[in-house]
């Protein structure tokens, strides 16, 4: 059973036994509060895969409207078919009708048919089919949702987990390197979270819209579910990962291994590398644009953050090594030096008339 977690101050001397104790703890709390969310998100499973969904949902019924891929021709043989049924059914109906001229043999003949042709229409399906990816394995329906479960399980319980790894690391900071971490440890979860809901609600539509349209006309696209679900998943952790730009660049900053006028005078390496980022991720060439603006954007970001948590001395260090690499643009115009007296130009022609 493992202990409460105490607080632990820098100034502590802990042995290994009690480090692993410690760490021992830390990982109960950060297991345990992982297991209540993945009970919770398991219990709410089909509201999370409507989410996880919903992309290609809207996707798909702007295919359908078209009349495009294997999903959208089956919508047109449905609504088609429903339309025949119906105009039969309004045709035999006409015809069973006492003032309809038909003999009352024939009436009663058709009767039955309408009967059954009327319970037919009602069965048909009214809703869009293929709105969601298909399965193609036995268990891949069950194992699919304990996946996208724990997907949500960790990314909920990310916060109680970072604070339990940060309780852990930072004793071993001194005081002002640990106030110098705590904003950039606490930044971490908050740049993630606006990753992912960036991800989600921007670059995943777009991704999605150009994969399932690509070449649609030449093959019959149906979705699997684990193979789109691994999609989404790169894309919203890899979001949340290049949301993190800020922290390296402040925590480099911090470190001296860089310099805020450094980062000014790289703007356009920046630009280069956001861009060479975005195209290794998933997407188009509208995702490229959609991922490279937001970097950038973060970049320009992390260069005004940095100018505030970098100390004032180094800032003056700085100034003065720019100037010493550049003196034509930086250094002061000499001053003017004062007219010669008479008594020192006859000292600098002779210099024995002092004596």
């Amino acid at each position: 059973m493992a202990r409460r977690v105490r607080a632990i101050s820098h100034e502590d001397r802990l042995t290994l036994v009690e480090h692993l104790d410690e760490l021992r703890a830390r990982l109960f709390v950060s297991g345990a509060v992982l297991a209540v969310v993945f009970g919770i998100c398991l219990w709410q499973n089909h509201k999370l895969l409507e989410v996880i969904n919903e992309p290609l949902k809207s996707q798909t019924k702007k295919q359908v409207a078209k009349g495009q891929g294997t999903v959208g021709q089956a919508v047109l043989a449905q609504k088609g078919l429903l339309r025949i049924a119906r105009d039969t059914e309004g045709a035999l109906g006409v015809l069973v009708d006492p003032h309809s001229g038909v003999s009352a043999g024939a009436r009663a003949r058709l009767q039955p048919l309408l009967s059954s042709l009327h319970e037919d229409v009602a069965r048909l399906p009214r809703s869009s089919p293929g709105d969601n990816p298909v399965t193609l394995g036995v268990g891949e329906p069950f194992t699919t949702t304990i996946t996208v479960t724990l997907y949500f399980a960790l990314i909920i319980s990310l916060p109680v987990i970072l604070y339990e790894l940060y309780g852990f690391i930072m004793p071993a900071l001194a005081p002002n390197e640990r106030r110098a971490a705590r904003p950039l440890l606490t930044a971490v979860p908050v740049l993630f979270a606006a990753g992912v809901l960036f991800g989600y609600f921007v670059v995943l539509p777009a991704a999605v819209r150009f994969f399932v349209n690509f070449n649609s006309g030449q093959f019959n696209v149906l979705v699997q579910a684990s193979q789109f679900y691994s999609f989404a998943a790169t894309i919203l952790l890899a979001m949340g990962i290049v949301f993190q730009v800020p922290v390296l660049i402040l925590g480099a900053t911090r470190l001296g291994l860089v310099t805020p006028r450094q980062l000014r005078r790289s703007r356009r390496y920046a630009v280069l590398a956001c861009a060479v980022i975005a195209a290794l991720l998933p997407g188009d060439a509208i995702t490229l644009v959609l991922e490279t603006v937001p970097l950038y954007v973060l970049y320009e970001a992390s260069i005004l953050l940095a100018r505030f948590v970098t100390p004032p001395e180094d800032g003056v260090a700085d100034e003065q090594a720019e100037a010493r690499r550049h003196p034509s643009q930086d250094r002061p115009p000499p001053a003017e030096e004062p007219e010669p007296t008479v008594q020192q130009m006859i000292d600098h022609v002779d210099p024995k008339h002092t004596d």
